[in-house]
């Protein structure tokens, strides 16, 4: 049974990349984790990490866009944990075909993945939180949700319609679901993970920091931090926000 006094995050997509530095500054701050991921391995690296640090943490290797097995992942750290505080909506998929070239199947599997994935998790857990009066919701919307996913983007329409849609879900839920439940949304920019490649950064990057104030890319920490913010902090006077997290770009 975990502690009583620890906050316990469920981050799904936290095997690596942006989701396992948002498990681990979640860690930081004395939460129990549940990471969710398809990538056992990885996962389990980021499980011993977290308990290097002292926190509690289970593992579930899931598909987060399976309606069925969210329920059953939020049933069973009920059953163990007894309480669900946080929920870190941020497993996705790139999709960088263009309208032409993309199939009813993938853009079906685009949606799935990254918008109703969300809707997967959220359901099963808002119980719990209503029934606590507290809880976190922090979902990954993108940059391309304001911007559009242009031409040279890593992905496109498909993939910039699944992420907008985030940012009306996060609206409307943070009106549904107040006062007791925060419901926030993130809009990373080019940040430097395992899916955007490191290759594919370090060959443009001197091109792309030129269009960044920050003369940057970003790193996983840089969403992290503003995701523990959102999840962690007491109190929080945030909610229905969908917060840009890219040094300001300026093809905004």
């Amino acid at each position: 049974m975990v502690a009583q006094d620890r906050r316990v995050a469920i981050v799904t997509g936290s095997a690596r990349g942006i989701g396992r530095a948002c498990a681990l500054s979640l860690a930081e701050r004395g939460c129990a984790l549940v990471l969710v991921d398809v990538l056992a391995p990885e996962m389990a690296h980021t499980r011993s990490e977290i308990e290097q640090l002292g926190c509690p943490c289970l593992t579930y290797e899931a598909d987060v866009a399976l309606y069925g097995r969210a329920r059953d992942v939020v049933n069973d750290v009920i059953r163990q944990w007894q309480r669900i505080d946080v929920l870190i909506n941020n497993a996705g998929r790139a999709q960088p075909k263009g309208i032409a070239e993309l199939g009813e199947e993938e853009w079906n599997a685009t949606i799935d993945v990254n918008l109703k994935s969300c809707f997967n998790w959220i359901q099963p857990v808002v119980p719990y939180m209503l029934a606590a009066q507290y809880g976190r919701i922090v979902s990954m919307s993108s940059l391309n949700a304001h911007s559009g996913g242009v031409t040279t983007a890593v992905s496109k329409f498909a993939y910039a319609a699944a992420k907008a849609g985030i940012i009306g879900m996060t609206r409307s839920l943070a009106k549904e679901l107040g006062p007791h439940i925060l419901v926030n949304c993130v809009c990373p920019g080019l940040i430097k993970t395992e899916v955007v490649g490191n290759a594919i950064i370090r060959e443009r990057e001197p091109e792309l920091v030129k269009g960044i104030a920050l003369k940057r890319v970003g790193s996983p920490r840089d969403v992290a931090e503003v995701v523990a913010f959102l999840a962690a902090s007491e109190p929080c006077f945030v909610t229905g926000q969908d917060i840009i997290i890219d040094g300001l770009q300026w093809t905004r």
